[in-house]
């Protein structure tokens, strides 16, 4: 009777570890982006500037406080 060979295990390893590589990589350069990209100030008109976070916080607030004005309106 002859032994059975069983494929090797490395070859399927180093790509798991490609992939994770790959991944951490790819991750790390989007949160770089973003924390970039939202710590940039923009002037959108002459009266709105400002970096994307706090225009996201401003319109959430003028969101949040439209939505209580029509909550206490007289009319039921």
């Amino acid at each position: 009777m002859r032994p059975v060979k069983r494929p090797a295990r490395a070859p399927r390893r180093s790509e798991r570890g490609q992939a994770m590589l790959e991944y951490s990589v790819v991750t790390w350069f989007l949160v770089m982006a973003l924390a970039l990209g939202a710590s940039v100030r923009i002037e959108w008109t002459d009266d709105v500037k400002g970096s994307v976070i706090e225009l996201f916080l401003r319109s959430y607030q003028t969101y949040y406080d439209s939505y209580l004005f029509v909550l206490n309106l007289p009319i039921p």
